[in-house]
């Protein structure tokens, strides 16, 4: 019997794949349980639908993290501290204050995970900074730290 499996299963397939497996095994353990259901052409026409839509957000995301990866590239923002005579910043600057100044001086909305800053900038001066956005599109952003 050919069946759609509804969740990853250990040595038969992993959710969404068509199957061919044992009718007892189907109808008296996969089925009732909820890990499959009957491949009939409605639900064959239903998962192809599905994946149809599932590609096309796919696209849209793809299409969105592009766009705003070149909205990102050469974009530079500038962050004031309070910092002591030697350049050292009292506190530090994150991801968080980053994507602030992104939001605040480059109108662009960008969630402070993707930002990579493998640690808090604590001194005064320029940095790149990395910015994920998915879907392979990287930026990079200058980010200058300057006194109060």
């Amino acid at each position: 019997m050919k069946v759609i499996l509804t969740r990853d299963l250990p040595g038969k397939g992993v959710r969404d794949q068509v199957v061919t497996v044992a009718d007892g095994y189907a109808r008296n353990y996969l089925i009732p349980r909820g890990l499959a259901v009957e491949a009939t052409p409605a639900a064959l026409k239903r998962l192809a639908e599905e994946r149809g839509r599932q590609r096309d957000s796919l696209e849209r995301r793809a299409r969105d993290s592009a766009r705003m990866a070149a909205q990102l590239r050469g974009a530079s923002v500038t962050i004031a501290g309070r910092a002591g005579a030697d350049g050292r910043l009292f506190g530090s600057v994150t991801a968080m204050d980053v994507a602030a100044a992104l939001r605040e001086q480059a109108g662009l909305g960008v969630d402070r995970r993707r930002i990579e800053l493998p640690e808090p900038i604590k001194r005064l001066g320029r940095y790149s900074v990395l910015v994920k956005l998915g879907h392979d599109q990287t930026a990079v952003v200058e980010v200058t730290v300057v006194p109060e």
